[in-house]
């Protein structure tokens, strides 16, 4: 059922974890652009009762202006919380802001007021922000409250003298709304359209990571049905290079022997690999998985590497200071496996490892000097099908190994080192290959 998704379409949970960052970062706006209207209505208040010398009901105005401070307030600490940020809360958010613009509209002259003209810009953020009826909501009700003032509101000795010019209080009220209108779409408009491009750029990139993994999914699929067609002719001609080594006309000849004795070790190598292709398709692994330490597992991880490879110099540096208990399979191993054989074929003579634990990862660190990945293909790292090779199936390694470090909650990282050659990264999460008993040790000191 799952290999017939439709992989442009991002997993549910993921898509709600991009909505949800924008929805955070879109109510923050309106937090900053509600902190702007309180101190834009306390300048407005000011100039016009103390400078103008127009009574205004101070007492309410203020009142109104207090209770939208509360309520940004409330809203700020209910978006420090971090949780998801659905549409009817933005849209609740604006008729907050919609209602109080119309209370200070009703006591200071209603459509008399230049500043009716703001209800434009509650009109526009909600557009950006809201989807289908939220949004003509907004234009309704908005439009609602400017027939309602046309009717009902304090009167305002504010004359409409637009011959006047610059003189005209009125006219200098318009030009200021026209201002502040023009500025705050400006800047809101375009941090929310910033956001919502963010969030579709997520988006596609969980599309891109779920189209990945279905291809990983049709790979092993293959892989798995191609070791068990192989792990037959293996064994059998296991058994054949027994009988060799026992067949006296045979026995007799050392380099004849050394020879067979090569074929069964590459034998064995083979079976392997098979073994590793079948643990990784998910088949026998709780019977192949093996309790073993960090250092251990590294140790034998690079002997097993080491004597299946022929490199003049292997530099292996483990930094790792508190050893601690680990599960080991072969899809660990075969991840390692798959940076170091890439570091190889780019620098046969010197390879080198580091391990080391910081911040709840496991960091192992693979170098060469080779020439170093090219701009393209570190553009493309961990895509499939992207390699320097030239040969078809190449750049798999590292686009498997990317994804089995995420599948263990890490990251694999790969740049050109200064000095010449590559460094690949691989970070895994401590917590996705400790014994359970051990997490639960931890958690109980």
């Amino acid at each position: 059922m799952n290999s017939s998704a439709d992989p442009s379409t991002p997993p549910p949970n993921k898509a709600r974890s991009a909505n949800a960052a924008a929805g955070l970062k879109n109510l923050h706006q309106l937090i900053q652009l509600r902190w702007i209207a309180v101190v834009g209505q306390l300048l407005t208040i000011e100039v016009t009762h103390y400078s103008l010398k127009m009574p205004l009901p101070l007492r309410e105005m203020l009142a109104i202006v207090g209770c939208l401070v509360l309520f940004n307030l409330g809203s700020l600490a209910r978006w420090r919380r971090g949780r998801s940020v659905h549409d009817i809360e933005i849209f609740l958010a604006l008729l907050v802001d919609v209602a109080a613009l119309t209370a200070q509209l009703y006591l200071s002259g209603g459509i008399g007021n230049p500043f009716v003209f703001l209800y434009l810009l509650q009109i526009a953020v909600g557009a950006m922000l809201l989807r289908g009826g939220y949004m003509w909501f907004i234009v309704l009700i908005a439009s609602s409250c400017v027939v309602l003032l046309a009717e009902h509101s304090r009167p305002l000795p504010l004359a409409i003298n637009l011959h006047e010019g610059w003189a005209s209080p009125y006219v200098l009220g318009l030009l200021v709304c026209f201002m502040l209108n023009a500025i705050l779409v400006v800047i809101f408009i375009t941090r929310i359209s910033h956001n919502l491009r963010r969030r579709d750029a997520r988006l596609a990139a969980v599309r891109q990571r779920a189209a990945e993994e279905e291809h990983i999914v049709r790979m092993g699929l293959l892989a798995s049905g191609a070791a068990h067609e192989l792990g037959t002719p293996l064994a059998t001609m296991a058994v054949i290079l027994g009988d060799w080594r026992r067949i006296p006309a045979l026995a007799a000849d050392p380099v004849l022997q050394e020879e067979i004795a090569e074929m069964q070790t590459q034998m064995q190598r083979c079976k392997a690999i098979v073994s590793g292709i079948l643990l990784s398709a998910g088949e026998t692994r709780g019977e192949d998985s093996s309790q073993t330490t960090l250092c251990e597992f590294l140790d034998t991880l690079v002997r097993d590497w080491r004597a299946t490879r022929s490199i003049d110099t292997f530099v292996y540096d483990n930094r790792i200071q508190d050893d601690s208990p680990m599960v080991a399979d072969a899809m660990l191993q075969q991840m390692v496996f798959n940076v170091l054989d890439n570091a190889w074929d780019a620098s046969p003579r010197w390879v080198a490892l580091q391990a080391g634990c910081d911040n709840g990862l496991l960091r192992i660190v693979v170098t060469d000097r080779g020439p170093g990945f090219s701009p393209e293909l570190l553009a493309q790292i961990g895509t499939p099908y992207q390699s320097t090779k030239g040969r078809p199936g190449g750049g798999l390694g590292l686009f498997l190994s990317m994804n089995v470090a995420r599948t263990l909650g890490g990251s694999l990282v790969a740049r050109n080192r200064p000095e010449g050659g590559a460094e690949v990264t691989i970070a895994i999460a401590l917590t996705a290959i400790a014994l359970q008993d051990t997490l639960q040790d931890t958690h109980g000191h």
